[in-house]
């Protein structure tokens, strides 16, 4: 596969342009563009090189959005765009997600900071182009499909878990307490609940994929995900869509085979939001409508948020955080599923000491 070592900035400032070559000019190859027509041509000439477009909003002769309108079909299925603007609305999140682009940065530049977030976009997708080859060399070597597929799962998760936890500020430790606490109250839910037909090694899956949960965070700006204090009503719907634009970056990786295991990721990713009185989002299920899976994942998410210190709050304690949920202060759960709550307590409580 040939190196995307190419970084194109389409800006028709050419300061904007300038300070942006600056930035990467040490580490990537840099071509300009002061317009889309200019900048049409060296996506056709050079998208087997480019490892990110940077994409200014308004310009004459072809816009932003008209240039995401052209390539969407071809060119952004393997590299990622960053829309660049000085709108300080929701309009270019809201235009700019919904035509799949990976980020969205605004003018003025703060330096080291485009640079990470540019870096780490560029990081996701090199994983995100790769794997696909990378597995399908490795499947040549594996004599048994269930190794194969085991490996080929737990690297999908590594990869994007750790882009994840890198984007949102979490530890490491967030997604091993997240996997416990999960297989924890499955066990529970395995042994209490036979209703649900959940197998030994549906379990494992399940854990596995519950490492998914937050993928779609790397969808969300920063100055949302990493706001110290309370949402605005319009931050919020914003920070809800990171879970169908989760489902997006699931759906686009072709050669997850397992199928059970996708949808195990595809469902806790989508609906481990949702409550069981209906009053989640983003569709509003209720009940038993919600999949087992999203629904274990969901409680073990609330309790990890709840006694771990956050931006914007501090830990509790287990023993309130235990209350809380029992109490259900903090999101409505099955009673089937709080039963197994309770019976794991301390289970929880030992778990969270130890990561």
């Amino acid at each position: 596969m040939q190196e995307r070592d190419t970084i194109l900035v389409v800006d028709d400032m050419e300061v904007n342009r300038a300070i942006l070559c600056e930035i990467f000019k040490e580490d990537y190859r840099m071509l300009e563009a002061e317009d889309g027509v200019e900048a049409m041509k060296l996506i056709e000439d050079e998208k087997e090189r480019l490892a990110i477009i940077l994409l200014d909003i308004v310009m004459p002769n072809m816009d932003g959005f008209e240039v995401l309108e052209a390539i969407a079909d071809s060119v952004m299925k393997k590299v990622p765009v960053i829309l660049i603007t000085g709108d300080t609305t929701l309009l270019p999140e809201e235009k700019g997600y919904s035509a799949s682009v990976a980020d969205v940065i605004r003018k003025p530049f703060v330096p080291h900071v485009i640079k990470r977030r540019i870096e780490n976009v560029i990081t996701f997708w090199d994983h995100k182009n790769n794997l696909e080859h990378l597995v399908k060399k490795q499947t040549e070597k594996l004599e048994k499909r269930n190794q194969q597929l085991k490996e080929t799962n737990s690297k999908i998760i590594d990869t994007l878990a750790t882009v994840v936890e890198f984007r949102d500020s979490e530890s490491g430790e967030h997604i091993q307490r997240i996997k416990g606490f999960t297989e924890i109250l499955l066990n529970y839910v395995v042994k209490y609940y036979g209703e649900y037909h959940i197998s030994e090694e549906q379990v494992e899956k399940i854990v596995q994929a519950s490492a998914m949960h937050d993928v779609g965070k790397v969808a969300i700006p920063d100055n949302i995900l990493l706001k110290p204090g309370k949402l605005t009503a319009d931050e919020f719907e914003v920070m809800k869509l990171h879970t169908v634009k989760g489902c997006e970056i699931i759906n686009t990786i072709s050669f997850m085979n397992d199928k059970e295991f996708f949808q195990y990721c595809y469902e806790i990713c989508r609906n481990h939001h949702e409550r069981y009185d209906g009053r989640g989002y983003p569709d509003g299920l209720k009940g038993e409508e919600i999949p087992i899976a999203a629904q274990v994942v969901s409680l073990a998410d609330v309790y990890d948020a709840l006694v771990s210190e956050r931006v914007y709050k501090a830990a509790y304690e287990p023993e309130v955080a235990f209350e809380m949920i029992m109490n259900g202060e903090c999101g409505i759960f099955s009673p089937k599923l709080l039963e197994c709550f309770r019976m794991a307590k301390q289970e929880f409580e030992e778990l969270k000491k130890s990561i």
